[in-house]
């Protein structure tokens, strides 16, 4: 089954814009699903403020500064569907990507499966991975950033 990457951005928009959980479309024989956890966007969430009290020490005016790092200069490369991401091909096999990695234009950075679909995010550009935001097996948003290419 080929997958609508259109109609699912519509599908996440209108979940998003109606606070939605979930939403289901029928066309025929093809179904198409799109869910949102609230419960488990919250543990992330909770994740990233773990980490800014590590820096709050040593830099305390700088308090709002979490927020910065995560639009560095450089492409950042957003998730183009709700799914979750996937570093590695399998649990065995190394990270497609590393920070400091060098990249050309096409190169897999990483996977995020959408309805049992693994589908590669591949690299806009040739450069350098200066950030990866997410974790293995975290789940993604429509348009989240992935990772950082300069």
């Amino acid at each position: 089954m080929r997958i609508d990457a259109g109609l699912v951005r519509e599908l996440a928009e209108l979940l998003s814009a109606n606070e939605l959980s979930e939403i289901e479309v029928e066309d025929g024989d093809r179904k198409i699903k799109v869910k949102r956890e609230l419960t488990v966007a919250a543990a992330p969430v909770s994740h990233v403020v773990a980490a800014a009290p590590a820096a709050a020490p040593a830099a305390a005016p700088v308090a709002d500064a979490p927020a910065e790092p995560a639009a560095p200069a450089g492409e950042a490369v957003r998730s183009p569907m709700v799914g979750t991401c996937y570093l590695a091909a399998d649990p065995n096999s190394p990270s497609f990507v590393s920070v400091g990695d060098t990249v050309k234009a096409g190169d897999t950075l990483l996977i995020v499966e959408a309805m049992k679909v693994m589908n590669p995010i591949l690299a806009p550009k040739a450069g350098k991975v200066t950030q990866i935001l997410v974790a293995n097996a975290q789940p993604v948003e429509f348009d989240q950033p992935l990772v950082v290419i300069d």
